[in-house]
């Protein structure tokens, strides 16, 4: 294998000055085209590329952001990675991600990881173990640090920084408004993430539409644990009389279909069915499944252009401000 060539050895062998060489790889006006050619023509044949720490330590920037995420099985994450990528790749950035699998410890471990890696900011979405425990120290450490930090859809109040969100509530109150206009009147909420901030508001959202009408009751399931959501849901639709289900996220709304198909109920005729996030259980399942739309590669786009507008033009007054990326009702076929 070669070894790497640097701008020094480059110089040496040319006869020219580190200085000269640089400019000339920049096909700088100062230098002739005579120069220009003949560094040119040695740093292709050596395949020299420009030492990325060596740039970053004169700029005080590595042009790279720290990307942290509770899950990548999740359409939603993987579609908001997706718009992260492409929009810090299109505006010279590079990304480095981590997986939590829903850790605090692993949070707090890759945030620290990345942060000596010296990344120039942050993108990121709350575990499930944080929200939980409350904990942001290391959250708020960064931000003593003064590293920029964006977080997306799983956010807290607890931190100052820019947030891009969705309006669940907002969302899951237009669901079950649409549910209750085409004659919906026993509806049942079901979620296998209660514990997240998202699941929260989601289900307050129900509630503000179910309390408009008096006719109409609103009950919970929460599954606890995802290795039995099977049974539970099962159990639950053989035990309450319903003819409607919003549920609270992606599996809980696949299952809660594949649950009624087998106790012989029909979808959409006896039990309506919408979900959250537009993802391949949606679109696959039978009948195609009614759902609430994130947007998720807009979402992570749009946290990827705030991140980076903070980067190139950062002031000590910088003030943190949240947005809010509109959901969609996407109709289809488990729905009325």
């Amino acid at each position: 294998m070669r070894k790497k060539v640097t701008l020094k050895q480059l110089a040496r062998e040319l006869n020219l000055s580190i200085s000269t060489v640089s400019k000339s790889l920049k096909n700088d006006p100062e230098i002739s085209e005579k120069t220009i050619i003949r560094v040119h023509e040695l740093a292709d044949f050596y395949n020299y590329k420009p030492n990325p720490l060596a740039v970053s330590l004169k700029s005080n920037k590595t042009k790279t952001i720290g990307v942290v995420l509770p899950e990548i099985l999740n359409h939603f994450f993987a579609k908001a990675l997706y718009g992260i990528e492409l929009e810090a790749s299109k505006n010279g950035y590079k990304i480095l991600t981590c997986i939590t699998n829903e850790s605090y410890q692993k949070e707090v471990e890759y945030i620290e990881m990345l942060n000596y890696s010296s990344v120039d900011g942050f993108i990121l979405s709350l575990s499930q173990e944080t929200q939980v425990l409350n904990e942001f120290k290391h959250l708020k450490e960064l931000k003593k640090d003064n590293v920029p930090i964006v977080m997306f859809d799983r956010v807290t109040d607890e931190v100052d920084c820019d947030k891009i969100i969705v309006d669940d509530q907002y969302a899951s109150k237009t669901a079950v408004e649409h549910l209750i206009r085409e004659g919906c009147r026993k509806i049942a909420v079901i979620t296998t993430i209660s514990e997240l901030s998202v699941a929260k508001l989601r289900l307050q959202g129900s509630k503000d539409a179910a309390n408009i009408f008096d006719e109409v009751s609103l009950i919970e399931l929460h599954v606890k644990d995802v290795t039995t959501v099977e049974e539970e849901v099962e159990d639950f639709l053989k035990n309450n009389t319903i003819d409607a289900v919003l549920g609270l996220d992606e599996t809980a709304a696949s299952i809660t279909i594949n649950m009624s198909h087998k106790l012989g109920y029909k979808i959409p005729e006896d039990i309506s069915v919408i979900g959250f996030t537009d993802g391949l259980l949606s679109k696959h399942s039978y009948p195609k499944l009614t759902t609430v739309s994130q947007h998720a590669e807009d979402l992570g786009a749009r946290a990827a252009q705030v991140l980076i507008h903070q980067l190139d033009n950062y002031t000590e007054n910088y003030k943190t401000k949240t947005e809010v990326i509109k959901t969609s009702l996407i109709l289809r076929d488990s729905s009325c």
